[in-house]
């Protein structure tokens, strides 16, 4: 952003979760300049129960929150909310975005049941015309674990012939490729042209190429996207130099969303020679681009069966039944501890549960701040572990709802305690909310529905022990800052045109909850005291 907003009163607003009873008054108030409203904490006093509120903001700054009609200076521009709900923000604490950008253009698998299915809809698109010349067809989603036939490339060559075809999995972990495909990544000869971990995560990159300008203009697109759904930052842990293709989108004049820029190993040298640390505010950026965690990926997915687990997964036998540990303690361990001596946050990738408690180890043993992503299966004994060692878990709840089925399968007997929100929460975890996409979709409301219903598409709730509140998930997803917009935070705001708390789990009808949540109208979205997205 290259200049402050204008000041803008919000006139009219409700704050989110408060009871429409009562009315306005009680001992907050403001003084002639509407600088402060309510108690030291900056939060709204009690008096604001059930009436209409103002919000000032003021240079990106939320500068006072009171009584509709006590707050704010003449000839400040006003924007009447006509009594819709304004909160926080909403945060994403864990995409991919150019990723994301680019599956947003390809073609959508997640809903093909089997290999012949994915065969035909690579078909279909192909029907439609080839791919531009020196490119890929790409494809997404496709989650083989439960197919009833094997994905190989003599499957895709019958359609495809010397078109290249690159299908990458839902969980980013392997890829199915036609044998065109297979030169186009420069691969030589494979036995089925389906590459798992090892084989195809070095190779995931030949599927992002494309001239910087383009996917910079695909990135605003999606960005712009993700503010029509309140979202005002992003914690984006791309597997690339990703600060310098952050810098150069917001030299550009991008300035849809704040963004912490992850930084993986290759790349960790470059930051620490910088001296930059996690927070560290990028200059030239406005102020929304930051230096994020230290990103490591210790094992593998459940859809591929290599999340690394205490048991072995049925059917398994050999050196990775258990799944893999792509990057053992002897080697962690001291890639954290050089991430910590240089002040960046870890952000440790782990799903099955003994990659889980080695995740932990490696916290405890470093004295790291930061997160374990995903922390899809967890041994009993290291759920108060997180709290311990102030560890966030980073999760994404509609992993839960799409592997479901899979993990019934392959972590049998064991889902009690999978996708454990519930159990994390009650031993005292700071959880935070995100998608991973384009693993899902970049949608926080997506994910609080399904992390306070435990149900999609009219099914029954899967494991509803592990649910959360519905303002617990909320407060997951507004990066710390609560539900209720205060004086000194920056005025990162979402407006909605309906108060998403009595939606929780609680509700009579909790299908019916978690779809209006995932279909939440988004009115407005501030960034910084600058409009991202509106529609009125």
């Amino acid at each position: 952003m290259t200049a402050a907003a204008e000041p803008v009163l919000l006139s009219n607003a409700r704050l989110v979760g408060l009871p429409n009873v009562g009315s306005v008054g009680g001992s907050g108030g403001v003084g002639p300049t509407g600088a402060t409203f309510g108690g030291s904490d900056g939060a709204p006093s009690d008096g604001l129960v059930g009436g209409l509120v103002d919000v000032l903001v003021r240079d990106g700054v939320v500068v006072a929150v009171g009584a509709a009609g006590r707050v704010g200076d003449g000839g400040v521009e006003r924007v009447d909310l006509d009594g819709r709900f304004v909160m926080p923000g909403l945060w994403d604490a864990h995409v991919h975005l150019t990723q994301w950008a680019l599956v947003r253009r390809r073609l959508d698998l997640s809903g093909a049941r089997s290999a012949a299915e994915a065969v035909a809809l690579v078909r279909d698109r192909l029907a439609d015309g080839p791919p531009e010349p020196g490119t890929a067809l790409v494809g997404y989603g496709f989650r083989d674990g439960l197919w009833p036939d094997a994905p190989t490339a003599d499957l895709l060559d019958v359609v495809a012939g010397e078109v290249p075809v690159v299908l990458v999995s839902g969980d980013l972990h392997c890829a199915w490729l036609s044998t065109a495909g297979l030169r186009f990544a420069g691969v030589g000869a494979h036995p089925t042209g389906l590459l798992r971990e090892g084989e195809w995560l070095p190779l995931a990159a030949v599927v992002d190429r494309a001239p910087d300008h383009l996917a910079d203009a695909w990135v605003a697109d999606a960005a712009a996207a993700a503010a029509a759904r309140g979202v005002v930052g992003v914690v984006d842990l791309e597997i690339t130099d990703n600060l310098t293709a952050w810098r150069r989108r917001f030299a550009a004049g991008f300035d849809a969303l704040r963004v912490r820029s992850g930084v993986w190993t290759p790349w960790l040298d470059d930051v620490l020679a910088e001296g930059l640390r996690s927070g560290d505010v990028l200059p030239g950026t406005g102020g929304l681009l930051e230096q994020g965690p230290f990103k490591v990926v210790t094992d593998g997915s459940l859809n591929t069966r290599t999340a690394y687990c205490h048991d072995p997964y049925p059917g398994l036998t050999g050196s990775e039944a258990h799944g893999i540990l792509s990057v053992p303690p002897a080697e962690l361990v001291p890639l954290m501890a050089r991430a910590v001596a240089g002040g960046l946050r870890c952000a440790i990738h782990a799903i099955g549960d003994h990659a889980n408690t080695l995740a932990l180890d490696a916290f405890a043993a470093t004295g790291a701040r930061g997160s374990v992503e995903h922390a899809q299966l967890l041994d009993p004994a290291d759920l108060a572990r997180f709290a311990e060692l102030g560890v966030v878990a980073s999760v994404q709840p509609e992993h839960a709802m799409d592997d479901r089925d899979i993990a019934d399968r392959h972590w049998a007997g064991r889902t009690g305690r999978a996708f454990a929100f519930g159990a994390l929460d009650d031993a005292g975890a700071v959880l935070a909310l995100g998608s991973d996409a384009p693993v899902a979709p970049l949608d926080p409301w997506f994910a609080v529905a399904a992390a306070v219903s435990r149900s999609r598409d009219g099914r029954a709730p899967w494991h509803p022990e592990q649910r959360i509140g519905l303002r617990t998930a909320l407060e997951a997803s507004t990066d710390g800052r609560g539900l209720v917009p205060t004086a000194g935070a920056p005025a990162d705001l979402v407006i909605m045109d309906a108060d998403p708390l009595p939606l929780g789990a609680d509700a009579a009808d909790v299908a019916a909850a978690a779809k209006s949540l995932r279909d939440m109208p988004v009115a407005a979205t501030l960034l910084a005291g600058h409009w991202t997205h509106h529609t009125f």
